[in-house]
């Protein structure tokens, strides 16, 4: 059989087993072991490859900064910086229409900085803001789409896992991923403000219940405001300001970050001997998922490799004679497709061996790019079915008066935003460069 037939039909292989609900990282070292197999017709070379993939894969420097940032993140999680990143937030914008909805999305745009996922996030503010966002009376359906869409600034503004997982499978820099995440971050945060502002004086009855309360002054004061907001302004400033001021590398700063995060909880007396074991064996967890993830690429792109492909992909798009503009539309048609049924880190792991080459021939910025995927690959978090974050809400909810159907039809308006600022973004590659 054709090396190029078998590299397509385990593909196609690949997107059903994962569908069926099997481990990606399972699926592709299997599918990737075999492929390599038939293409070779040696045993041999295919276990060669695959324990290459595996003594390889891990030893990169920048390999280090997953377990650092995923410590931090997890310590920021139970100090309970969450809670004070959204009493502050909501101080600031209690007088203004919809404020606590726009709270919401200025507070999960803070946590972002210093949490880096957007399933903690979702999950922290499912518990935080649904309920007080519906006290005040705003429907159950905007308030959980306000969580679920602006829990997606998570995995843009940086420390990013998404972005850190992009830079090692990819070969880009983590530190220019997380300078070039920053205002795309931004802009889509004060888009979504915009969305609930609009959607306000559109039509209210989107937002509001018919009996809306109005938000309670509150009790807290500039100062008591400004000294919670102290230590999340402290850790944004010791890690991002650390590795954009050249103090320290992205490694490096993961690691300061979670001894930073690590005080904090402490002082803050939220940390047992219980929550630190729970910490470390969650970190633990994720980095050991996280390593079998990118010992899986690795043996995915070198069997895309020896089926040649990426080179067929990229010799059809030449003969179509297909515009940059046509090749990129594709891609995140691709993408967004996908992105109803599998999860982010599948899509990545998918796609980018196979389009990377044909991106690095046309001399696309892989800086750009890469903040261009992880929006698209975002949007994907709030589709349906699958719908990754709006499931996550669902299960922390623990609501039976809300449904998927309610959850999913909330984020529609953030989903639509996400579609416009990258299509900003796209248009605009300054946007992403600018502080690069």
């Amino acid at each position: 059989m054709d090396p190029s037939t078998i590299g397509l039909i385990s593909l196609a292989l690949m997107i059903l087993l994962i569908q069926l609900g099997i481990h990606i990282a399972l699926v592709l070292l299997v599918l990737s072991f075999v492929a390599t197999w038939m293409i070779r017709g040696n045993i041999d070379v295919a276990g060669s490859l695959l324990a290459k993939a595996v003594e390889t894969s891990l030893q990169s420097y920048s390999f280090g900064v997953i377990p650092l940032f995923v410590a931090m993140g997890l310590l920021i999680s139970v100090s309970g910086v969450g809670r004070d990143t959204f009493d502050v937030a909501g101080r600031a914008f209690r007088r203004v229409a919809g404020g606590l909805g726009m709270a919401t999305v200025a507070a999960n745009a803070v946590f972002a900085a210093i949490n880096g996922s957007s399933i903690a996030s979702a999950s922290v503010f499912t518990k935080l803001a649904v309920p007080e966002l519906m006290r005040q009376g705003y429907t159950p359906r905007f308030s959980v789409g306000v969580v679920a869409g602006s829990s997606v600034l998570g995995m843009l503004i940086p420390p990013s896992l998404l972005l850190i997982f992009f830079g090692i499978i990819a070969e880009v820099s983590i530190g220019d991923l997380f300078t070039a995440g920053i205002l795309p971050g931004l802009l889509l945060a004060g888009a979504f403000m915009l969305v609930i502002k609009l959607l306000i004086r559109i039509n209210p009855g989107l937002v509001q219940s018919e009996q809306m309360a109005s938000a309670p002054d509150s009790d807290t004061t500039l100062g008591k405001a400004l000294l919670k907001l102290l230590p999340i302004a402290s850790l944004i400033v010791i890690v991002l300001g650390g590795i954009y001021g050249g103090v320290f590398t992205p490694v490096e700063a993961g690691g300061v970050g979670a001894l930073a995060a690590l005080i904090l909880a402490a002082l803050k007396r939220r940390l047992t001997l219980r929550g630190l074991w729970h910490v470390l064996t969650e970190t633990g967890y994720v980095t050991a998922s996280i390593s079998a993830l990118i010992i899986a690429a690795h043996m995915y792109a070198n069997m895309l490799a020896l089926s040649r492909l990426p080179n067929l992909l990229g010799n059809w798009f030449a003969e179509a004679e297909f515009s940059f503009a046509v090749l990129l539309l594709i891609y995140l048609v691709a993408i967004l497709l996908l992105g109803t049924i599998l999860d982010a880190i599948s899509i990545i792991l998918i796609l980018l061996p196979l389009v990377q080459p044909i991106m690095m021939a046309q001399g696309v910025d892989m800086v750009w790019f890469g903040i261009v995927t992880i929006i698209a690959v975002e949007i994907g978090l709030l589709t349906p079915p699958l719908g990754l974050a709006v499931f996550v809400i669902k299960t922390n909810l623990n609501d039976p008066d809300i449904s998927l159907n309610d959850i999913f039809l909330g984020t529609m308006p953030f989903a639509l935003t996400m579609l416009f600022v990258l299509a900003l973004i796209v248009m605009f590659p300054i946007i992403t460069l600018a502080l690069v």
